[in-house]
């Protein structure tokens, strides 16, 4: 049991948290292109991101460090950036574009690992790439990186002042 649920139950809230960040998140790089900081949405994407991410690490063994121990680390730290530079700097300066590439790269990090899952959990994908090391697996990814790049660069030249 964590956190007094079952597995399956702590395993559904953490997939919510993570489709409810996923989705905000897009809203809110649709309001970076429209250069407007969609304060509630902003909020819903940052905190459901960092349950999201939270969560995650409850599911991990801890006797080793593992890629999805790092993807974590890797997300935290951006989110960390992306609320710092959001509610501490007010997007003020440099901060501006430092909120939007760690948002930008925190919703990748979610992303990432909804490929990663859906190659492990759906029947169609897996059988595509059981080991996630084969050429489907290794194209959907670089698909995903290759939007963010470019999702990203576009919402740094869009969100300005």
């Amino acid at each position: 049991m964590l956190l007094g649920m079952s597995l399956e139950t702590f395993t559904l809230v953490h997939v919510v948290l993570s489709l409810a960040g996923i989705g905000a998140g897009f809203v809110v790089l649709y309001g970076l292109f429209q250069a407007k900081a969609l304060d509630g949405w902003t909020a819903v994407f940052l905190v459901t991101t960092v349950a999201t991410s939270v969560t995650g690490f409850l599911f991990l063994p801890v006797d080793r460090l593992l890629p999805s121990h790092v993807v974590g680390i890797l997300s935290m730290v951006a989110l960390g950036l992306a609320i710092v530079a959001r509610y501490s700097f007010r997007l003020a300066g440099p901060w501006r574009r430092v909120y939007v590439i760690a948002a930008v790269v925190s919703l990748y990090f979610n992303v990432f690992v909804l490929v990663v899952q859906a190659f492990l959990k759906v029947p169609a994908l897996h059988a595509l790439a059981p080991k996630q090391e084969e050429p489907p697996f290794a194209i959907a990814q670089g698909v995903v990186l290759v939007a963010f790049v470019v999702l990203g660069t576009g919402a740094t030249k869009r969100f300005r002042d």
